[in-house]
């Protein structure tokens, strides 16, 4: 789960990261409240889900409340459109006013789960203000990289490795290390899956800052922090996204015109790989899970369909817990319910099989059989043009 990077801020707050003064305005009247609180002059920042927004004209700096509120009418109710929200743009629909700091240095501070190593890995360079994967295919050895145990978080030794790497003076590397250690707190504590500060910055008077901030939520572990689901967005989520979770379906828009709905989110990325080798373009990631019932099915098959970009569907099932048979009822119920009318190509192994490929062929409806995936792929992606 992703959220606004004010939000994001509060968090790194109580955990001990400091953070500019700043609040939050959802109007004209609130902004100027605002930078008369904070005393301008004042940073107006736009909050949408997405990066770049300064690029696309999303922050701007106001010398006096009375162009906060200026900025603030314009920027809100804006269509943003920067290189990570695509052609489309966001709405903005609130925007943070900060103060302004006199900026020294910019770093990058940023933690994600190494699978490698099973540990979270504290990531740091002296390129902050850039994009992150810019630094590490240009200059992959400015990133200095620590790993650490989540329960013990990043030990002080590491944080003045890290500190001393990134060529932070002497007098502010307490400062800077502190911040960082508050940053592991931080990312274990919310059970996040990434968490980053772009650019960290280092003031002239000596203080260490996170002057933008970004953390993304783990989903599985939502259960456990019953006041963090309180931060979800749902204007900045895809309907379709929205709409499956209801169903316990782990569906992701993409922008292709072949639907896939497989069970298992390894099958799905081989899925994804083989329509593209075939030469199509997946319209989403869709794993309806081990266990999904008949009315699961019909779901998913409505959310597929309800993407007006697909050209045809693409099932491939491997029938374990998730039986063939149970899989072939509920496709036929969803495609006479629906009146699908795009072609259906259906690719099944393993436990009933022949049962399931009885049912779709006595179905009346016009589904594609295939053999294997190849020739799944290759069946749908030709039946897509």
């Amino acid at each position: 789960m992703k959220i606004h990077e004010y939000q994001a801020k509060g968090i790194l707050a109580r955990y001990g990261v400091p953070v500019p003064r700043g609040q939050v305005a959802g109007t004209a009247p609130e902004a100027e409240a605002a930078a008369n609180d904070i005393a301008a002059p004042v940073v107006i920042k736009a909050q949408i889900h997405a990066g770049g927004r300064g690029k696309g004209g999303g922050v701007k700096i106001a010398k006096d409340p009375a162009e906060a509120a200026a900025i603030a009418r314009d920027m809100i109710g804006m269509r943003l459109v920067t290189h990570q929200t695509g052609p489309e743009g966001r709405i903005v629909r609130k925007v943070l006013v900060e103060e302004t700091l006199p900026i020294e240095r910019e770093l990058y501070l940023g933690i994600v789960l190494d699978r490698t190593q099973a540990k979270p890995v504290f990531m740091a360079s002296a390129a902050g203000g850039m994009e992150i994967e810019e630094v590490a295919a240009r200059s992959p050895e400015l990133i200095l990289k620590e790993a650490f145990e989540p329960d013990a978080g990043l030990a002080p030794f590491q944080a003045r490795k890290l500190a001393f790497g990134m060529g932070v003076p002497a007098a502010s590397v307490s400062g800077a290390a502190s911040a960082m250690m508050a940053l592991a707190r931080a990312y274990s504590g919310v059970d996040a899956s990434l968490a980053e500060i772009n650019p960290f910055v280092l003031t002239r008077d000596g203080r260490a800052i996170a002057l933008d901030a970004k953390i993304n939520l783990d989903d599985n572990a939502l259960w456990r922090h019953k006041d963090l689901l309180e931060l979800r967005d749902l204007n900045e989520e895809d309907p379709l996204e929205t709409e499956a979770s209801k169903y316990g379906l782990n569906y992701i828009k993409l922008d292709g015109n072949v639907a896939c709905m497989v069970n298992g989110a390894g099958l799905a990325m081989a899925t994804m790989d083989i329509i593209k080798y075939a030469g199509g373009n997946p319209a989403n990631f869709l794993d309806v899970g081990g266990g999904a019932s008949a009315e699961q099915i019909r779901n998913a098959f409505h959310i597929l369909l309800s993407d007006a970009a697909v050209k045809a569907v693409l099932i491939n099932i491997f029938g374990g817990i998730l039986r063939c048979d149970t899989l072939a009822t509920g496709v036929v119920e969803a495609a006479r319910e629906l009146k699908v009318k795009v072609p259906i190509v259906v690719r099944m192994e393993g436990t009933n099989v022949e049962t399931g490929r009885k049912i779709l062929r006595e179905s009346g409806l016009n589904f594609t059989v295939a053999e294997g995936m190849k020739d799944a792929a290759e069946k749908v992606v030709r039946l897509a043009q």
